[in-house]
């Protein structure tokens, strides 16, 4: 948090110096840090969804999503989150929220399209893991201002091509900062976040449902399709918080992966499965 936070404020320090007002642009890019922090604290379960359409829905519109994410939280000694819908044909899902009591569990069509009830099952468990973990909170104020800075970033490359000839060196270096280096850097943090917790709601997941193999399963199906189709036109900003990257393949900074590999995810459910007297997958 500490450093997305001083990289939103060096963001806007560079836009202050490219336009002129340095001292002026830094003051106020610090004080919008810290409301962006204390607003995504609040909101960013709402400003997550709504980077991707989701929608909240009801036991009456989902009765078998319901009946599994009731099952899962009862098991993970968690109250029972919401639940939204995205309405994209990749299969994923991620939670978020700011704590246990307002947290939501959002599931894309794809993933209720393709997965069998275990497979979601397990899914939905390592979701509810995050939540038990206390992960979101985290992951999604992260992602909510990794937007912020990948949105400047866009600028920057915008600032590149505006042919201004008359810039100097200054401010040709702090565009390409703005455009290039902070969004890497914010990118990077991003990376750490997810990597360190991934293992943490898979194992959680094993531990709700006693089926490891079935998450496996999961995010074999998941990871191929995402190959085969990833998202494209959704902000990546919140890739880490998918249970696997949704945008794969689509462009050379997701060579930088938000995810532990997947053959040691599968390797590590596989451990767990002999413990519990469960199938290994293979991949």
């Amino acid at each position: 948090m500490i450093f997305l936070t001083l990289i939103l404020v060096a963001a806007g320090g560079i836009i202050g110096m490219i336009f002129g007002y340095p001292i002026e642009t830094l003051s106020l890019a610090f004080i919008i840090a810290i409301l962006i922090n204390l607003i995504s604290y609040w909101y960013s379960d709402k400003i997550v969804l709504s980077m991707y359409r989701a929608k909240l829905v009801t036991q009456n519109e989902y009765p078998k999503l319901y009946t599994i994410v009731s099952r899962v939280a009862m098991n993970a000694g968690v109250p029972m989150p919401r639940i939204a819908y995205i309405p994209n044909n990749v299969p994923n899902a991620f939670a978020t929220g700011r704590n246990e009591n307002n947290a939501v569990v959002a599931v894309t069509k794809g993933a209720l399209d393709i997965l069998s009830e275990d497979e979601l099952e397990a899914v939905i468990a390592h979701e509810i893991g995050h939540i038990k973990n206390k992960d979101m909170r985290i992951q999604t104020i992260a992602a909510v201002i990794a937007a912020i800075i990948g949105y400047l970033g866009f600028m920057g490359r915008f600032m590149i091509f505006s042919g201004r000839r008359e810039r100097g060196n200054a401010q040709i270096i702090g565009i390409v900062l703005l455009a290039v280096f902070l969004p890497l850097a914010a990118l990077i943090i991003r990376m750490a976040i997810s990597r360190t917790r991934e293992y943490g709601a898979d194992e959680r997941s094993a531990q709700f449902t006693g089926m490891p193999d079935q998450l496996a399963r999961a995010l074999i199906k998941i990871q191929n399709s995402v190959k085969r189709k990833p998202m494209r036109k959704e902000n990546p900003a919140i890739a880490h918080m998918f249970i696997v990257n949704p945008f794969r393949g689509e462009s050379l900074v997701h060579l930088f992966s938000t995810h532990p590999p997947m053959r040691k995810r599968i390797e590590k459910l596989n451990e767990l499965a002999v413990e519990m007297g469960r199938p290994q997958v293979s991949i």
